[in-house]
């Protein structure tokens, strides 16, 4: 076991609250066994006792990251970098509410681990508890962190008929070139490691 990859001790007295807390989370899911693209909206609120322009630190564990843009605009290359496998925004002294978006790209058929989004029996699975999520797309992926969901799942109808994640199907249909979407919504907030997708037959 390489040092990277040693479960880390977490200790009580080590605990923090993050200074910015996710409220919202949009997920749009492109499915390719090979290159799956994953695009991630937040919405993020900073803490009422987190300074001003204290650095939002999201976890990623093998993501590859495409873009990232913070309410509408390119963030530019000064205002993030990679600590690690961690993705470091500086949103700067005023952002107080923000969105954030993210897109990633991730080869499921490659995944082993069965962390994270992967292919097992010809179908698309999720594990996120305790810390696949990040495998997905760069987060704050920690139990403290409760979100509210809307998915959207895009795939091959003829190998992928069936489209699932957590909560209530709002809308489904048929797109071209023989691929289909269904949007899930759960009104309740969760935490990243209760997110669960499937695709399959």
């Amino acid at each position: 076991m390489t040092e990277e990859n040693r479960p880390r001790t977490v200790r009580l007295e080590d605990y923090a609250p993050p200074p910015y807390r996710t409220e919202t989370v949009e997920l749009d899911f492109h499915l390719d066994p090979h290159a799956t693209r994953v695009i991630s909206r937040l919405t993020l609120r900073r803490a009422e006792d987190a300074l001003p322009g204290a650095p939002l630190r999201l976890l990623g564990d093998g993501p590859k990251l495409v873009r990232i843009a913070m309410d509408g605009q390119p963030l530019a290359e000064t205002a993030y970098r990679m600590e690690g496998r961690n993705l470091v925004i500086e949103p700067g002294e005023n952002a107080a509410f923000f969105t954030l978006e993210i897109e990633t790209e991730i080869s499921p058929e490659a995944n082993t681990t069965l962390m994270g989004l992967y292919i097992s029996g010809g179908m698309f699975c999720t594990q996120c508890e305790a810390e696949g999520f990040r495998r997905i797309t760069f987060f704050q992926d920690r139990p403290d962190v409760l979100a509210r969901y809307r998915v959207r799942i895009e795939g091959e109808k003829a190998n992928y008929p069936v489209l699932l994640s957590n909560g209530n199907l709002i809308e489904s249909g048929d797109l071209d070139e023989g691929r289909h979407f269904a949007i899930w919504e759960d009104p309740f907030p969760k935490p990243s490691y209760l997110f669960a997708l499937v695709a399959g037959d």
